[in-house]
């Protein structure tokens, strides 16, 4: 069963667990037995620790990946080929 928000105007706000087929009846103060009528609020929501959430706002960011520097294979020119017509290339 949901708990209900209900402001009494000369009392002030309470809430009280109510069935959902009951949330649309009129609710009674408990203190002076006047009809209050019911606020609507947000939805109560467990609060997830600082940690947690920063974690899970940066799983949603790319990560900056750098290749590591391998190093470049150097080109070598072989003057014995076995090419004579590319003499002096």
């Amino acid at each position: 069963m949901p708990i209900y928000d209900f402001r009494c105007e000369t009392c002030g706000d309470f809430e009280e667990w109510r069935s959902m087929s009951e949330s649309s009846n009129p609710m009674v103060c408990p203190s002076c037995d006047r009809f209050a009528k019911r606020i609507y609020s947000t939805a109560g929501l467990i609060q997830t620790p600082r940690s947690l959430s920063r974690r899970i706002e940066q799983s949603a960011e790319p990560k900056l990946v750098q290749r590591s520097q391998e190093p470049k294979p150097q080109k070598h020119h072989n003057n014995n080929c076995g090419r004579p017509w590319m003499v002096g290339h």
